[in-house]
């Protein structure tokens, strides 16, 4: 009977996604609530009565239907078979629920997130009576043809390894001992609690992306965050999807929270067929699908946020780096204003939770890069969509994400209205990575890269100044010399800013590529201003050379990445010599 009181209550009210319970617990207690025992969360304890944050649809919940304490917090099962998986907010495997329930997820579901059958051939990489520590590497699987997985000893526990095997095994069979612990290929950890590191690093070296408005102007260090903001049809869940395919990380895990369904849809059904460009391999081989949509109960919005940092952060702790891409965190703060509201909370700004920050700040900080527990070091990056409603940055979402956030990518649907991809706007973005990443990119690509990067922001702002101008007096006002700055300035923006993604040699520019076009367009202007006053401006822009310089972007960019760029630098030579030749005479 004790017991009983202990884990068993029963419920009070229930409003919309929260239940209250008579119920003995502690706070990030996993319940199942209701005869379908459906799995909640306490969020807070008043008196005797425990707040639930139920993750299923609580239709048909009645007051005293029973409620039981599972006595642990909400946790993620980590280990191999974990990468190629698509999984709901709470670590469901989707794909097995389809195949047993069919296309809609049955209310109570209660599958293991890995599976259980598969056996895996584990390899040690330490002996029998070596002493180990919490983190520390003792053995891989390869789990595919692009990842070998690393087994560590769960966080807690060291001592002495012993009975160590080598062979076959299921994520269930015991591999070893380890100080009077069965070690297994899995382990768990609570979403809400960090996994621990020995130190921070110094953030030095960008994520390359092959997006050149990114890359070149705005660039995202590896172990940082980024927020792209904007309103709808902008392009947030495309460049997110663009830079999860392209982007040089380890591994990749994108979280759908409480995005539309048809824009999941797309990533369920593209990424699955899609090649790893660094391997040939399947791009899901290193990938994880995490798909909370915006038809699925709001509370999961949060525990898929939380469930994707704390997959990023195991893989980051075996040395990868990681990319974690969040579409969208304005749908996980409208679930926690949703939330707040049914509590009877003070509302802050908009009617958001006064914690907004809080929990914001809670998510961004576990990225970074570390020195993992076996020293080494992992990263995790973290790209954020938000979606303020009509494109308002002032509101609190966006305000709450700048402040965490060191790269800011406004989109701009001016600029998407064009069919300009992407739609990011050079003149309201920004990065303050710039500093540590231009040393990474002098050091080596190019010694100019970042005079480069610099001359072309200052273009870009000069031409915006200048549009002003040239709409009151018209552009043959202007002269000689701000005429051609705003030619180059066209030339930027159209051939170097603006990308084609459904383009094989568009779609991704390597920085080496990036750098030779930067040079070509610079070279460009400065022969051009050299003898500004002699040329006639209409003949430069019909001129061979600039068109040379517009289709330069869909080169091979093997070419750049080799080396054999010879023949494009003569002809452009020539081209340009040619130009002059004309002029001269």
């Amino acid at each position: 009977m004790i017991q009983d009181k202990v884990i068993k209550g029963r419920i009070q009210r229930v409003s919309g996604p929260v239940v209250y319970a008579q119920l003995v617990g502690k706070i990030n207690d996993v319940v199942k609530v209701g005869s379908d025992k459906l799995m909640g969360e306490i969020i807070e304890i008043r008196g005797d009565v425990c707040v639930i944050q139920v993750y299923e649809d609580t239709v048909g919940l009645m007051p005293l239907d029973i409620v039981e304490n599972t006595n642990e917090p909400l946790s993620v099962e980590l280990g191999p078979g974990i990468l190629s998986q698509v999984f709901d907010g709470t670590q469901r495997p989707l794909d097995v629920i389809k195949k047993q329930f069919g296309c809609y997820i049955a209310r109570g579901v209660d599958l293991s997130s890995l599976d259980r059958t598969m056996k895996w051939s584990f390899v040690p990489v330490v002996e029998n009576g070596s002493e180990v520590i919490s983190g520390q590497v003792i053995g891989t699987v390869k789990e595919n043809s692009t990842i070998v997985h690393k087994i560590m000893v769960p966080i807690g526990v060291s001592g002495e390894i012993k009975s160590l095997k080598k062979g076959e095994f299921t994520i269930d069979d015991s591999i070893a001992m380890v100080g009077g612990v069965s070690i297994t290929l899995t382990q768990k950890w609570p979403v809400r609690r960090a996994r621990p590191f020995k130190e921070r690093l110094e953030i030095k070296k960008p994520l390359i992306s092959g997006i050149r408005v990114i890359d070149y102007l705005f660039p995202i260090a590896m172990g940082g965050a980024a927020a792209i903001p904007g309103p709808f049809g902008c392009g947030k869940t495309v460049t997110q999807q663009q830079f999860a395919r392209w982007c040089d990380a380890d591994i990749i895990v994108y979280v759908g929270c409480g995005e539309r369904g048809n824009e999941m849809t797309e990533v369920l059904e593209e990424f699955p067929h899609l090649k790893d460009p660094k391997s040939g391999q399947p791009l899901m081989n290193r990938t994880i699908l995490i798909a909370n949509t915006s038809n699925m109960p709001v509370a999961a919005r949060e525990a898929s946020i939380y469930t994707g940092i704390t997959i990023a952060e195991y893989f980051r702790d075996q040395g990868f780096n990681v990319a974690l891409m969040a579409d969208s965190t304005s749908r996980w703060a409208e679930a926690m204003r949703e939330i707040s509201g049914r509590l009877e909370e003070m509302p802050g700004e908009e009617g958001y939770p006064a914690y907004l920050s809080k929990k914001l700040a809670d998510f961004y900080e576990r990225s970074g890069i570390v020195k993992t527990l076996n020293d080494d070091s992992g990263s995790i990056s973290i790209i954020g969509a938000v979606s303020p409603a009509g494109g308002d940055f002032s509101e609190p979402v966006t305000q709450n994400t700048l402040r965490l956030t060191k790269c800011f990518w406004a989109l701009d649907s001016k600029l998407a209205d064009k069919r300009h991809y992407y739609a990011i706007n050079w003149l309201t973005s920004y990065s303050l990575f710039t500093k540590l990443t231009d040393n990474w990119f002098d050091e080596n690509i190019s010694n100019d890269w970042s005079s480069m990067r610099v001359r072309i922001a200052k273009i870009l702002q000069r031409e915006s100044q200048l549009q002003e101008i040239v709409q009151l007096v018209g552009l043959d006002s202007l002269p000689k010399e701000e005429q051609l700055l705003m030619l180059v300035a066209k030339i930027l923006r159209e051939d170097f800013l603006q990308q084609n993604a459904f383009h094989k040699e568009d779609a991704f520019c390597h920085v080496k590529k990036q750098l030779f076009m930067a040079r070509a367009i610079m070279n460009f202007y400065d022969k051009m201003l050299e003898n500004v006053d002699s040329i006639n401006l209409e003949d430069v822009r019909t001129s061979s050379v600039v068109e040379t310089i517009s289709l330069l972007k869909y080169e091979d960019n093997k070419l750049f990445i080799d080396g054999k760029i010879i023949e494009i630098e003569d002809k452009l030579n020539k081209q340009t010599s040619d130009l002059w030749s004309v002029k001269n005479e």
